[in-house]
């Protein structure tokens, strides 16, 4: 929405109502233009650096419970189309609660568009607002951290506002929350299609070399498609999935996705699980979420960061090799380093601010990274990470062929 122009018989100008607002845990209230669904949605904000790429990050079900502030004026100018959405389980609510922008929305103008904007998030259920300062507010969360807070959107522009103050400040912090439930699959199901080729489109796997069941926090599609692309006959189940349920289906690998929420209330459930397949010595590769849980797993703790890491462009060091990665990032937990046993060496670590980044363990074949090396959006530098894992698979079959 943009300003309306003075009146040209009076010369006086007309003051935009606000339709939107962004109601702060703390009392702040910041005035903007509404966008997407209509109605009110709390969340923690949080702020994403990424510069394209939104339509992935709003289908992240890692983002579930979360407002984000992009920190990039400028977005859903290309539109959104069929091919880019992340969420696997269609009947979950949409993960993240709402979004704030600085620019207002422009017509689509992107070849691949097949829809507006700001349609797909009325479909979606996502509450917008627009023509916020958003380098003020990324600052604000970066020396303060992550606040609690309600967004807002009503057209007529009329709030009760004292009454969304006081919800604001009554909402739960995220830490001690379990939010896996809200996106994880329902049932088991499989999964075969492989990664986007212009100008194909998506693939289908060809041939399997290895049976991988991957257990669904809220699992990425890009995830699941680089598994099949590898070669793997990926079998997803739900977060609740027992071990001797998961062992029935004889994997050659154990994948566990990432997801949204505290993972040591996650971890309440899914500990134990991921406990009893590492002993298996099954290969067992773990992103996000179920890294932060198989870490819990062997004796481990993590902890809640101040601002998190969200965003497409994050430097991290691969301390096996020495390379440094453009990554990205998407977690408001991390594994405390200090806490981790002997038999877990640390294997990659954040160059913005040296916390963990990824493990390895000695005494079984398991390892697990922070970052989102399915690159979707941003960069493919972390792709390396499926081989390794189907290299992890096949040595252990040769080991036990031998």
């Amino acid at each position: 929405m943009t300003a309306p122009e003075g009146n040209p018989a009076t010369g006086g100008w007309i003051e935009p109502r606000a339709t939107a607002l962004l109601v702060l845990a703390n009392g702040m209230v910041l005035e903007g233009f509404g966008l997407g669904a209509t109605g009110q949605a709390p969340g923690e904000l949080c702020f994403n650096t990424a510069m394209t790429g939104y339509q992935e990050i709003l289908t992240d079900p890692s983002y579930a419970g979360q407002i984000i502030t992009f920190t990039f004026p400028h977005i859903g100018n290309v539109g959104v189309n069929e091919d880019d959405v992340e969420t696997v389980n269609a009947a979950a609510s949409s993960g993240v609660r709402g979004l704030v922008l600085h620019a207002a929305i422009t017509e689509p103008s992107n070849w691949r568009a097949n829809r507006h904007f700001d349609a797909w998030l009325k479909a979606r259920n996502i509450v917008g607002i627009s023509g916020i300062d958003t380098r003020a507010l990324t600052a604000l969360i970066r020396d303060n951290g992550m606040p609690n807070a309600i967004i807002a959107h009503s057209p007529d522009g009329v709030f009760d506002i004292e009454r969304l103050k006081r919800e604001a400040a009554a909402l739960p912090d995220m830490a001690g929350l379990d939010l896996v439930p809200l996106v994880t699959a329902a049932q088991r199901y499989s999964w075969d299609e492989t990664p986007w080729v212009w100008p194909v489109g998506y693939g289908k796997r060809e041939s399997v070399v290895h049976k991988v069941v991957a257990i669904d926090y809220g699992v990425k599609r890009n995830i699941l498609r680089l598994l099949s692309k590898a070669g793997c006959e990926v079998t997803v189940v739900p977060s609740t999935a027992s071990a001797e349920d998961i062992l029935a289906l004889q994997p050659d690998g154990i994948f566990l996705s990432n997801g949204p929420g505290d993972p040591a209330a996650t971890g309440e459930y899914a500990v134990p699980v991921i406990k009893a397949l590492l002993d298996k010595k099954i290969p067992t590769f773990g992103i996000c979420l179920g890294h932060q849980m198989m870490a819990l797993a062997i004796g481990g703790q993590t902890m809640k960061m101040k601002q998190g890491h969200h965003g497409a462009n994050h430097p991290v060091q691969d301390k096996t090799t020495g390379k440094v990665e453009i990554v990205s990032m998407n977690h408001g937990f991390a594994v405390d380093p200090a806490s981790l046993p002997a038999h877990a060496v640390e294997t990659h670590v954040s160059l913005f601010d040296g916390s963990n980044s990824g493990i390895a363990l000695t005494d079984r074949p398991a390892f697990s990274v922070q970052h989102h090396p399915e690159a979707s959006p941003g960069p493919q530098d972390s792709h390396y990470l499926f081989t390794r894992f189907v290299e992890m698979m096949a040595a252990k079959k040769a080991k036990t062929a031998a």
